[in-house]
């Protein structure tokens, strides 16, 4: 088993320190040290490396293109670290547990800050860490254990152990900008979009919502014609702002339209899942169970 170097830790600690203060001395104030032996540090880290991490000279110090280079994923581990000793603290202080979960933007805007709610109000001593995810992350991410749960645009059967309940689901509707000719219409049959630039959400981010909305245009008589792939239903809005074509998304995103774009509902009527609750179901979490079972009893289906 390979132990970890926490030498290595604190040598990374140091670069991230002068790299943002671009001064040796004003890093180690800030580090709570004197100044050679946090210069020695950083020579024995270069050693270790092989690489130069600084340029020095009179006027200051600066990252060499091998720093730069670094410095984002050293950026991303301090803030991996920070967050694995808030744990540990608010653990070791009592916490009744930690709960991680992922969202897609649209989940973040309308499905999870209810859920949070209600978690404050039952569970006040919960630790809850949300981030914003793509749905394709989240079954890789739930299956190492990085999620306990995810709240993702994904319908039907998985696999691997991973369980789904399906929480919202809306109409399907057509955003257009303000001035084009079908925005006139009440409701859009689907077969009028067969000639239109399409701004579709991409199937590297959400395969099934991706192969969903292709297959319901084929069986009205026509293969989409996509400008762009976008990585959320709030980029599909942007983009159409921009005049960049068409988008099929869910009718409840009207609200979320500027003045420059319209959502008017299809003809017909076909209904999309919006979001979704996911969980692996190889690993147990109570606080899982506990929002499952809140959420068969309050989810809008």
């Amino acid at each position: 088993m390979t132990t970890i170097d926490f030498r290595l830790i604190r040598q990374l600690w140091m670069f991230l320190a002068v790299a943002e203060e671009q001064h040796f001395g004003r890093a180690a104030a800030r580090l709570g040290m004197s100044q050679p032996p946090l210069t020695e540090q950083i020579k024995v880290l270069e050693q270790s490396l092989k690489l130069r991490l600084f340029e020095r000279s009179r006027q200051g110090t600066r990252l060499s293109a091998a720093g730069a280079a670094l410095l984002p994923a050293i950026r991303q581990f301090a803030g991996q670290v920070e967050q694995l000793e808030r744990v540990v603290r608010e653990v070791a202080a009592g916490q009744s547990g930690v709960l991680h979960v992922g969202a897609i933007t649209s989940a973040m805007l309308e499905t999870v800050p209810p859920l949070l709610n209600h978690l404050r109000q039952t569970h006040p001593q919960l630790t809850v860490f949300v981030r914003e995810i793509d749905s394709v992350e989240a079954v890789p991410q739930l299956e190492a254990g990085e999620l306990d749960m995810a709240f993702v645009r994904i319908d039907g059967k998985i696999g691997s152990g991973i369980a789904t309940l399906p929480l919202t689901e809306d109409r399907l509707a057509v955003a257009l900008p303000a001035g084009h000719p079908l925005a006139e219409q009440p409701r859009i049959p689907l077969r009028s979009l067969a000639a239109e630039q399409l701004v579709m959400s991409a199937r590297q981010v959400s395969p099934d919502y991706f192969d969903m909305l292709t297959a319901v245009c084929r069986s009205h008589g026509f293969a989409p014609r996509i400008l762009h792939e976008v990585r959320s239903v709030t980029s599909q809005i942007a983009y159409v702002s921009c005049g960049q074509g068409v988008a099929l998304v869910p009718a409840s995103m009207r609200k979320l339209a500027p003045e420059n774009v319209v959502v008017r509902p299809l003809k017909e009527k076909v209904m999309v899942v919006t979001a979704a609750l996911a969980w692996n179901g190889n690993r147990h979490h109570p606080m899982v169970d506990a929002v499952v079972a809140w959420f068969r009893d309050n989810r809008r289906l």
